[in-house]
């Protein structure tokens, strides 16, 4: 369990709450679904139940070699041990307990990838940056909000996991709007390490030119978007 900790994963162990993530998840013989965090297998057998193709991926090599030993019943399963992250594998809908580590990598990598929807279980926490709205707002929210519909489904107790913890956690329903670039990305989050200077300063940051005086807390998704596609513009 230390091991976990470190990682920042904590094991649901509520049966009810793993179908009730898979029953929103919507899956049908067709889909291929991605999985991060097969853990100690809730949401796995479950997601096989349904999908053409179940691909789950876990950083502990100890838990992958347990599943497969334990899942053996399921010929469309594919496990595999490694970063999940990193892996090129194409998947219709997502699905995982994210490690609360690494909720910010997650959002970032899905939304660079192709997919139809998914649903995710994330700390209260970063739920809430998620949803930020004007000075609130981190890079993250902007990225999340242009590159998914997200709507809030279900409020999850600390109780509901082993280890147990410190807060509690929400499970989210992110459809699929854009595909945005890894550079893009990296521009809004650029952006954001400048938010109380003006756009007309920050574009001169990147050697580029504009008479706006507004502050990055005063645009919309789309004008920080765009802010970020003139600053990559040759």
């Amino acid at each position: 369990m230390i091991k976990r900790k470190l990682l920042g994963q904590h094991f649901l162990n509520s049966k009810s709450i793993a179908e009730f993530i898979v029953n929103e998840a919507q899956i049908s013989k067709t889909d291929v679904v991605f999985e991060i965090g097969t853990g100690l297998g809730i949401l796995t057998p479950l997601l096989c139940k349904n999908a053409q193709k179940v691909i789950s991926v876990d950083a502990d090599k100890n838990l992958i070699k347990k599943a497969k030993s334990k899942f053996t019943r399921f010929d469309n399963l594919i496990l595999k041990s490694g970063d999940g992250f990193k892996q090129k594998d194409e998947f219709s809908i997502f699905v995982s307990n994210l490690p609360y580590s690494k909720s910010k990598d997650a959002i970032e990598w899905l939304a660079q990838n192709s997919f139809s929807h998914g649903v995710i279980m994330v700390q209260k926490e970063f739920a809430e940056k998620l949803f930020a709205t004007s000075k609130n707002r981190r890079s993250i929210s902007i990225i999340a909000t242009h590159a998914f519909d997200i709507e809030k489904i279900s409020d999850v107790s600390k109780n509901n996991f082993s280890p147990s913890p410190k807060v509690d956690s929400v499970i989210l329903k992110i459809s699929k709007k854009s595909v945005m670039d890894k550079k893009l990305i990296s521009t809004i989050n650029d952006i954001f390490s400048y938010r109380r200077k003006t756009v007309k300063n920050i574009l001169k940051q990147f050697h580029k030119q504009s008479t706006i005086e507004k502050r990055v807390d005063d645009l919309s998704v789309d004008e920080i978007v765009n802010l970020a596609k003139q600053i990559l513009e040759k």
